[in-house]
């Protein structure tokens, strides 16, 4: 497996990462199966607290893995603060992972539940210089994990990604996304589980203090549908479907997955 081609796919997928990125067989991988009766109440965990500023947003696109939206992060602009953290974390960019239906796609698992996709809001701390000091420690990159769970009533807060998606049909493309409010993904509820972790896809380094949203946002079927449209292949390839780009959850090792909520 060549080092830049690691996929989804049996040949490349998260099965064979560890062969050129060994930190995917380290001790705090994500994702993970959160279980109920596991996890421990924290009174003392507080509120999160979103503040992102829509005009931070830059573009959309398709790297062939992923549908990825980027921020602009040179300054303290769209911040993430409380909750299990401390200070706050600026957000670079949210992606998603989905299935090839429905009934799964998601890489975090609740209590054997899978959704049909999975949201991730990536946030960096600044007290480590720039992003790739970030991946180099413990405290130094926070993800909101939002589950996305098919329903009757379209989302339209994802319209505005979603209608984008026939202009970065394949791998590489790149549209302008301006002016878009983040925490419009957000649910109504504020409640989370929290737990120290890593990236789900590689290098997969264990840099990462997740805050997963107990409540799913709901998205149409077809809503679905269009997400798996993309591609990952080039223009001028052979049709190969962008689909079940997930990591299956990881050992927990003795971890603590802490709880907002009783």
């Amino acid at each position: 497996m060549a080092q830049s081609v690691w996929g989804y796919d049996s040949d490349n997928g998260p099965e064979r990462w560890h062969e050129n990125y060994p930190l995917a067989k380290g001790d705090k991988q994500s994702p993970i199966e959160i279980n109920s009766k596991d996890v421990k109440h924290d009174s003392s965990l507080g509120a999160w607290h979103a503040s992102y500023d829509p005009g931070a947003a830059k573009t959309i696109l398709n790297n062939g893995r992923t549908c990825r939206v980027v921020f602009d992060d040179t300054f303290d602009r769209s911040v993430l603060r409380g909750g299990p953290l401390t200070g706050a974390y600026r957000l670079r960019q949210l992606h998603l992972h989905w299935g090839s239906s429905d009934d799964h796609g998601s890489e975090h698992v609740i209590d054997g539940v899978k959704y049909a996709a999975e949201l991730h809001m990536v946030h960096w701390n600044p007290k480590h210089g720039n992003f790739a000091g970030a991946l180099k420690q413990p405290d130094g990159v926070a993800v909101v994990g939002v589950f996305l769970k098919v329903g009757k009533t379209p989302k339209p807060e994802m319209k505005r990604i979603l209608e984008e998606i026939d202009n970065i049909k394949t791998k590489g493309k790149e549209a302008p996304f301006h002016h878009f409010d983040p925490s419009i993904l957000f649910p109504k509820s504020r409640d989370y589980w929290t737990y120290h972790g890593s990236f789900t896809t590689p290098p997969c380094e264990e840099c990462i203090t997740w805050i997963l949203l107990r409540e799913p946002i709901e998205v149409s079927s077809d809503q679905m549908a269009k997400l798996r449209s993309l591609s990952k292949n080039g223009e001028n390839e052979p049709v190969n479907p962008l689909v079940d780009n997930w990591r299956p959850p990881q050992p927990v090792k003795g971890r603590i997955v802490r709880a907002s909520f009783k």
